[in-house]
């Protein structure tokens, strides 16, 4: 081996360490991230028993200080910290895994083709469930009908998910079904309450948004607990292979807890979730008889709650302050009156919780951030709080400083402007954009990012929201120059944001984000330093394999070969 000197501060660094826990692990490398800063080389890491880092440094000195350790020497690989989600939705993702994928489909026809290839798969009787259309993909951009389906299934109900899971589309005999529940006609004039039923003529066209989705969702057959539990194995796997050692999951029911705490149990959870309870429901009771969850092995915590304000920008769901540029008289849908939120803010409060609020419009921002300056009080700006505001996308510029100056974190999702920017001024207007997607803005006024996809309405994989991050690109490196390009984050501040400060932002940031002394080995084996590769190789960047606590959750080369079988 090559002889190679420890630097003196990082050996008196680590002897404290080594003498209190020896290692029983050592990691090789040809370079080890320590954080996403600049720091000393180092090539070789090594943690306890626990999955607890004991020290960090160059290979020859740490080898002679554990020479008992397990090696695992990866070569020319660089090791960096795992990736954190910090807003994502892992039983959506899981049953999108299962259902028909529409994500993509550049038409209404395509979109059919999909589905009777779906349809050959599954039983002849049962219902077929798809997700990810989006009609702005589309040549007309136009709102699919139930007629558009019915052609193909006139008898078997459908109903698809869109890619925002904002809206649903469903055929005539999924609305019939769904109609014998209700026991009331889609059709009139009717509508509920921070929901909207597209109609024409008066006769509902098959297309559900935000709360009236749920008119149809309770007519579809309710998954087994065997369904479930594979759902939720394969986004543990599909967040494993894209480098994602942690996960936000932002809306958990107290059913779904229950499913990862059996996994945690059995040494199943490949995966440090942090879960969110879904609003004003049976787990936020739970919390709030109970205290904060968290599961002992260390893996799965809910110490916070997701709350829904408004829709979303592409189903013309979003709150808007004025009205929507492509649909004047129209400015989207309040889910929660600013009373209510108000009254469930001071219950969380009052739980010890933390508020996590789904605000996409401009209108629901400004209500958020009154609500929470208002309920937390002249203590915002100085208390430990760390109340969030999920994907903070359209913001009134006047509103963009109230985050920091309320402690609010910015959860934000860069994927989202690179998905939207092809329609988003036709929404809003050329003038409402200067205030969204604004991550620099908001970052240099002094608010906190924590960065995610909101996976499954985004890709789970977190290289493409890093390049979305300091690109403002397509995968196609367009528009050139990058679209409002002043947002761009550097990369050092992108990887952050799915690091250090995602960790923050779940109170988490003394165990995880980073790689040193005292923390947790999560950390992803890559083919490239993330820090100084070109930004259009980001996408492009190899996991060769994955671990928490010290332990592989995946296996990049063992994934190619059985992919080559």
């Amino acid at each position: 081996m090559r002889r190679i000197v420890l630097p003196a501060l990082m050996v008196a660094a680590l002897a404290p360490t080594a003498q209190a826990a020896p290692a029983t692990d050592l990691l090789v490398a040809a370079r080890i991230v320590t954080a996403m800063e600049d720091e000393s080389p180092s090539d070789a890491m090594a943690w306890d028993a626990d999955g607890r880092i004991v020290a960090i440094g160059r290979a020859e000195a740490l080898q002679a200080a554990h020479p008992d350790a397990r090696v695992h020497d990866v070569g020319e690989g660089v090791v960096m910290p795992g990736l954190i989600d910090a807003h994502g939705h892992l039983m959506n993702l899981g049953f999108a895994l299962l259902r028909a994928d529409l994500v993509g489909a550049t038409s209404k026809a395509e979109i059919l083709e999909r589905l009777k290839a779906y349809a050959a798969t599954v039983p002849a009787d049962a219902w077929i469930i798809g997700r990810g259309w989006d009609q702005n993909d589309w040549p007309e951009k136009a709102f699919p009908t139930a007629a558009d389906l019915d052609a193909a299934f006139p008898d078997r109900p459908v109903w698809l998910e869109r890619v925002d899971g904002h809206a649903g589309w469903g055929n005539t005999a999924a609305m019939r079904a769904a109609e014998a529940r209700q026991a009331r006609s889609f059709d009139g004039d009717w509508q509920v309450d921070g929901g909207r039923i597209l109609r024409e003529g008066g006769r509902a066209t098959g297309v559900f948004i935000d709360a009236a989705a749920a008119l149809v969702d309770v007519a579809v057959p309710v998954p087994s607990e065997a369904l479930r539990e594979e759902a939720f194995e394969r986004a543990l796997a599909a967040a494993a292979a894209s480098g994602l050692t942690g996960v936000h999951d932002m809306g958990v029911s107290r059913d779904d807890l229950a499913l990862y705490a059996r996994f945690a149990d059995a040494g199943r959870l490949t995966l440090r979730v942090e879960a969110y309870a879904d609003g004003d429901r049976d787990a936020l009771a739970d919390r709030c008889a109970q205290g904060p969850y968290v599961h002992d092995g260390g893996r799965l915590a809910m110490r916070g709650v997701k709350i829904y304000m408004d829709g979303a920008l592409g189903s013309r769901g979003a709150a808007l302050i004025d009205d929507y540029s492509d649909e004047p008289g129209h400015r989207g849908l309040l889910l929660m009156r600013r009373e209510a939120l108000g009254a469930l803010l001071a219950k969380v409060k009052d739980c010890g919780l933390q508020a996590a609020t789904h605000a996409i419009g401009d209108l629901a921002n400004r209500l958020v951030l009154d609500a929470y300056a208002e309920t937390l009080g002249s203590a915002a700006a100085t208390s430990d709080h760390r109340w969030r505001i999920e994907h903070a996308q359209v913001v009134a510029p006047a509103d963009l400083p109230r985050f920091a100056a309320l402690g609010v974190i910015a959860s934000m999702q860069p994927t989202h402007a690179t998905s939207d920017m092809p329609w988003a001024e036709a929404r809003v207007g050329a003038a409402r954009l200067r205030g969204a997607y604004a991550w620099k803005t908001l970052q240099d006024s002094g608010a906190r990012l924590a960065l995610g996809s909101d996976f499954p309405v985004e890709s789970v994989d977190p290289r493409l929201g890093l390049y979305a991050a300091v690109t403002r690109q397509d995968l196609q490196g367009l528009p050139v120059g990058g679209w409002q390009p002043q947002e761009r984050l550097a990369m050092p501040e992108a990887l952050d944001g799915f690091s250090t400060d995602a960790a923050f932002a779940n109170r988490s940031e003394a165990a995880v984000g980073r790689l040193a002394p005292g923390y947790r080995a999560d950390f992803i084996v890559v083919d490239r330093n993330p820090r100084t590769v070109d930004a259009r190789e980001l996408p492009r960047l190899t996991v060769r394999s994955t671990w928490v606590d010290g332990r592989p959750v995946y296996d990049g080369d063992a994934a190619a070969a059985t992919a080559a079988r």
